[in-house]
């Protein structure tokens, strides 16, 4: 398999390596390149991101990606969201798991407030929220098929305010009764609320685009924060795989930044794109194994560096490799 490589800004440039060098030692047999875009390319060349850049992105099997600051530009999108829209990769989805609970939130990637379609003037802005019957139908579908191998499905939505809302929701109920899979429905400011006191009851949530970013961030409480956090950004074609968190700028280059989100990343790259579940699973017992030697970055309570606790991890998947 051929991997493009983004490390992007901020602390991708600290946490991608770990990921990048944990797929090296599982699998030997994939080729990495890099692809640079983000913040620091548009501070040297004006441009985030080239059309030369999206076609290397397209000749990959899949991608591994950092976090990316949007320049400060109001003519400027953000980078992940042009990657998204360009290759479509309409299913983003997010596991969130501890004990006692786990649980996949499915989140429509490429339309609504995120889809692109501003303006702003001299005394108003303006943002559409398009949500359209095809990307409605689609995501619905993927939430059913992961709910076929686990228990139930909760649509979040605000429907009792947003008729754009209405129309998801009726889409995403017809289709849960299609597939035949239990499904309940819940506004989401409680669900957010809920999710956080009642975990447990909660398996696989599906929502549309910003919402599902809302919901997912706070279920990040859940584990320890966004460090902790993987996605995937999936598509008929293409798949890319990122750590939820940001680039962070206040903590870059400082060698403190958690790289469990983006080991987690690599093994949803293994799980999702290389039917890798067994190097997968050796990436979550890795990072566990480490967690309980009380080797912890500073956001978990500890004093390890980035760099610290990515040594322990690749070092315990070599030993791993090995037995």
């Amino acid at each position: 398999m051929k991997i493009a490589v983004v490390e992007g800004d901020g602390i991708g440039h600290e946490v991608i390596p770990v990921a990048r060098r944990a797929l090296e030692v599982l699998r030997p047999d994939f080729e990495f390149f890099p692809v640079e875009v983000g913040y620091g390319k548009w501070q040297r060349c004006g441009q985030a991101m080239t059309e030369e850049d999206m076609e290397a992105l397209k000749s990959a099997d899949a991608i591994l990606f950092g976090a990316i600051t949007t320049p400060p530009d109001p003519d400027y999108r953000s980078v992940i969201v042009q990657i998204r829209k360009t290759l479509d990769l309409y299913a983003n989805i997010r596991p969130v798991s501890g004990k006692g609970f786990d649980i996949i939130i499915v989140r429509e990637n490429t339309e609504g407030l995120y889809s692109g379609m501003e303006k702003i003037e001299k005394d108003s802005a303006c943002t559409v929220r398009c949500i359209t019957r095809k990307g409605s139908e689609r995501i619905a579908r993927c939430a059913c098929r992961l709910v076929k191998s686990r228990r139930e499905l909760t649509i979040g939505h605000k429907a009792n305010v947003l008729k754009s809302d209405v129309f998801f929701r009726d889409i995403c109920i017809a289709e849960a009764q299609r597939a035949n899979v239990p499904f309940r429905e819940c506004y989401i400011d409680a669900l957010c609320l809920d999710i956080l006191q009642h975990p447990e009851k909660y398996d696989v949530i599906l929502t549309e685009n910003m919402f599902g970013d809302i919901v997912s961030d706070v279920a990040a409480f859940l584990v320890g924060g966004l460090g902790m956090l993987p996605s995937g950004n999936l598509g008929d074609r293409y798949a890319l795989f990122e750590p939820v968190h940001g680039s962070a700028p206040d903590i870059a280059g400082r060698n403190i930044a958690n790289p469990v989100a983006a080991l987690r990343s690599a093994a949803m790259l293994l799980s999702y794109r290389a039917n890798d579940r067994t190097g997968a699973a050796a990436i979550e017992e890795a990072i566990q194994q480490v967690l309980a030697r009380g080797i912890r970055t500073k956001d978990l309570g500890g004093s390890a560096t980035t760099t610290e606790f990515g040594d322990q991890v690749i070092r315990e998947l070599a030993r791993r490799s090995r037995t």
